[in-house]
């Protein structure tokens, strides 16, 4: 089950692939001229669109990496991260349209003194000291992590650059419905149920997301033939 959304408009679609395959016919990615925020998954990183990253996501794995591991590193940047996302609100209620150039460079510093600390507390594996000969070593989850961290942090931390890229990944709520439908009624019977049922959700999704009355609007569509462009329009 693939999502995308927006503010104002969700849609669904069903493929057998999860990588670029499902993407290319789905046809969003590789037409998107604005940014798409997501979760780092690599099939995504492909497509020319600027991206940014899902800190919700981060801060789960930051927060994994300091319960089960211990290191201090990990609670520093989930606090700069939201304490960084404040700063941004708050801005925005304060009608300014960007920070300062003195706060970014505040926050990027801090940023990566604490990618330093990460990177010292998570070395990379060593060849010596390994029984594994040959290919590629094995990283911990937090070396991982940090390293992306590291390696993203333009992708990261773009909320701060521009205001118009949230903090995290919306579509993460348009999609959790989808996900409690698969839990509780288990996989569909047919291709053409479940692109029915997505084809349905997606409609119902960007008219609340409209502010227009969802009954209206299937009763629109019903009985007047109605596009969802058109249904929006009337309501």
């Amino acid at each position: 089950m693939h999502g995308a959304g927006t503010r104002g408009f969700t849609y669904y679609y069903p493929h057998e692939r999860r990588g670029t395959a499902a993407s290319d016919q789905i046809g969003i990615l590789p037409r998107l001229k604005g940014n798409a925020v997501h979760d780092n998954w690599q099939p995504y990183m492909k497509y020319e669109c600027s991206h940014s990253l899902c800190n919700a996501h981060h801060i789960r794995e930051l927060t994994g990496v300091y319960e089960q591991g211990g290191q201090p590193w990990a609670q520093q940047m989930i606090g700069l991260l939201l304490e960084s996302k404040q700063s941004v609100e708050q801005a925005k209620e304060d009608g300014k349209k960007r920070l300062s150039a003195a706060d970014i460079h505040k926050y990027e510093n801090r940023y990566r003194t604490i990618i330093a600390d990460g990177m010292r507390a998570n070395p990379p594996p060593s060849r010596a000291q390994s029984r594994v000969k040959r290919g590629r070593l094995k990283r911990s989850k937090a070396c991982n992590l940090v390293e992306r961290l590291d390696r993203l942090e333009k992708q990261t931390l773009r909320y701060l650059h521009d205001f118009r890229v949230p903090f995290d990944n919306n579509a993460e709520r348009d999609i959790r419905m989808m996900g409690v439908q698969q839990k509780v009624s288990g996989a569909f019977r047919s291709y053409e149920g479940a692109l029915a049922f997505c084809q349905i959700r997606s409609f119902v999704s960007t008219v609340r997301k409209q502010g227009v009355s969802v009954v209206g609007a299937i009763v629109a569509a019903f009985e007047k033939d109605l596009t969802l462009k058109e249904c929006l329009q009337i309501s």
